[in-house]
């Protein structure tokens, strides 16, 4: 058989084999941001302590978050999938009061928000 020949045959086969294993990969799921929102009823160490908690997030990380907040009026905090994001909303929610604060009514609020496809 000639070599010409042999290419022909295997070049097209080849390709849809390859084009067959790279529709069987897993797909990568879509991400989503976690938002932290600024409200005026909560302390910065509030916000360090609960980030460190809830994300695990080192004390400079969550600082220089509680500050993008604080300046910005909100901030990622975690990116990640669907449902691991609606989880980690949730704790923001039910983290409950700041001690510091006297008239303190609640959890910081958060949402979460796909990642714009580029």
């Amino acid at each position: 058989m000639n070599d010409d020949f042999a290419r022909t045959v295997a070049e097209p086969l080849v390709e849809t084999q390859r084009r067959q294993r790279a529709d069987t990969r897993p797909k990568r799921q879509p991400r989503y941001n976690v938002i932290l929102w600024n409200d005026d009823d909560h302390t910065y160490a509030y916000v360090v302590a609960m980030l460190m908690e809830l994300f695990g997030h080192t004390a400079e990380q969550a600082y220089q978050m509680a500050k993008e907040v604080d300046t910005s009026d909100r901030v990622i905090v975690l990116t990640t999938t669907l449902e691991h994001a609606e989880l980690k909303r949730d704790q923001i929610h039910a983290y409950g009061k700041d001690a510091l604060i006297k008239d303190c009514q609640g959890a910081m609020w958060s949402t979460v928000e796909p990642v714009a496809e580029s």
